[in-house]
Formats: structure tokens, C-alpha cells, sequence
């Protein structure tokens, strides 16, 4: 397989479930110990974790040598941010707080060359080209592309058999931890009314064909999101994993702090 497939997308479009985890530590070098795990795939956050386009670069080159594929998540739906994003590797992306078709239809646009798009040409200098060393780049690099939207609001919710329609929106994350906040149950993704708009968003988005996606670190509920019909779910973050490791080891010889957070383990991001 050359180096241009997406792999992440032809696993959804083969309807298998992707077992993924999140990376909030910004480091190559714990971004390659878990590449080497077995996840399916391993989402770099851009938005909540303190990353740029180096240390994304970083990480993508980590990650490359193994199977687990990666998903890079920007801070905004920014055309700009995606090219530089794009031009350094990344073919998956996962835009966060998509509202509407336009928003949908955007971020599509930014991950494709002209005509289809806006992205700008300089493969001559990008990674993603292997610097004109992959054959037929321009030609092929569309159709590798891979977009996920999120939605994370009731008006995302309420918008979203309009967004289904948009051609080149390859999945659509729900973000439990935004959607509860936003229906007014902050830090409670598991609350009846939170989990009954996210079931009904995963039947509505499978209905349209696109794949369903979810981050839920509750093993319990991501499960149950399974058995709904996700086809890609994140199911740990790798900051909580190592904080919950080190302080559960520190606990274990009488160093623990009185203030930690226990519930940590059970959030969604």
C-alpha cells in the first residue's frame, strides 16, 4: 500500500469499528509508545491540547512507522491552519464546532485542491507529498482526504440532516462533553437528556451512511455506543491514563493527594 491510501478511510468505508485514543501530552515520543498499543487510531488535539503545527509534525512522523492511524483535530475551522496541517501529512482531520451545512461545506473545501477546494498548491514543500516524490499527488490527494465534523450543540443537533447531505463529510463526531455543557448538564455526558440526543444524533447519522464517532472514556457507555452503531470512538485520553497510573501508584505508598479528582476517568472530552 503506498503512502498516499488513507487507511483510516478505507477502514470506515468497510464499516469496521476504529478503536482510537486521545493524545493531549504534545509528545512525539509518548505518541510513539502508543502507536505501538494497537490502537486503530490516535487523535493529536489541536484545540484543548497545546499544539502547534511542529509538534504536530512531530507526532505524525512518530506515528508513521506503525499501524494505528492518525487524526489531527485543529483548534478552529480554519482554512489557513488545515493547509499547514494538510501540507505536513495529516489526511484526517476532525473540525470541531461545525453549526451548519455552510461550516460543513467549508471545511470540505479547505482539504481539496481547486476546482473541488481552496486548498493552496506548494507540494513541492510539503510532507504530504513526500516533496513531489509520491506520483500523481495533485490528482490523487482529494479522494484521500478524510473530513469528520463535530458536533457539539443543539444547534449543531438541530442542523444536522442538513449537514448529512454535504458531499465529502466523511463522519460526524458527537462531543459529549460540549453537548452536555450546552444542554445545560455541565460535566455530566451521561445525564438521560444528554444521552438521549446523542443515541438519536448516531441512529441519524447512520441512516445517512456517514460514519458516527464519539469520545467516551466511561468503558461501560462506549459499549453501548458500539453496539448503537459508532464506527469510531476514542475510548482514553492520554493525559488522564498517565495521571490516573502515577497517582494511583503514589496512593498505593500513602502519596496521595486529598484533593485529586477521582472521577476523572469517567469524563468525555
Amino acid at each position: 500500500m503506498d503512502q498516499l491510501t488513507n487507511r483510516f478511510k478505507q477502514a470506515l468505508q468497510s464499516g469496521q469499528p476504529q478503536i482510537g485514543l486521545w493524545l493531549g501530552l504534545c509528545s512525539s515520543y509518548s505518541a510513539e509508545i502508543l502507536a505501538g498499543t494497537g490502537f486503530d487510531w490516535l487523535l493529536i488535539d489541536g484545540e484543548h491540547a497545546p499544539n502547534d503545527i511542529s509538534s504536530t509534525l512531530n507526532q505524525l512522523q512518530a506515528i508513521a512507522a506503525y499501524p494505528s492511524q492518525p487524526i489531527v483535530r485543529p483548534p478552529w475551522n480554519d482554512p489557513v491552519i488545515i493547509k499547514q496541517l494538510l501540507d505536513i501529512g495529516a489526511q484526517t482531520l476532525l473540525i470541531p464546532m461545525i453549526q451548519n451545512a455552510e461550516q460543513a461545506r467549508e471545511a470540505v473545501r479547505a482539504t481539496r485542491y481547486p476546482p473541488e477546494g481552496i486548498r493552496g498548491v506548494g507540494s513541492a514543500l510539503a510532507r504530504a507529498s513526500r516533496w513531489n516524490r509520491i506520483p500523481n499527488y495533485l490528482a490523487r490527494a482529494n479522494e484521500e482526504m478524510c473530513v469528520l465534523i463535530q458536533v457539539e450543540t443543539r444547534e449543531a443537533l438541530n442542523n444536522l440532516s442538513e449537514m448529512l447531505t454535504i458531499e465529502g463529510v466523511d463522519g460526524v463526531f458527537i462531543g459529549p462533553a460540549d453537548l452536555s455543557a450546552d444542554m445545560g448538564h455541565s460535566g455530566n455526558p451521561q445525564h438521560p437528556e444528554v444521552k438521549a440526543a446523542i443515541e438519536q444524533a448516531i441512529r441519524q447519522i447512520n441512516t445517512a451512511g456517514k460514519a458516527a464517532g464519539i469520545l467516551m472514556t466511561n468503558t461501560e457507555a462506549a459499549e453501548h455506543y458500539l453496539a448503537l452503531g459508532v464506527k469510531f470512538i476514542a475510548v482514553g485520553v492520554d493525559t488522564t491514563l498517565l495521571s490516573n497510573a502515577a497517582s494511583s501508584l503514589a496512593a498505593h505508598f500513602g502519596k496521595g493527594q486529598e484533593n485529586t479528582v477521582s472521577s476523572v476517568s469517567n469524563a468525555a472530552y
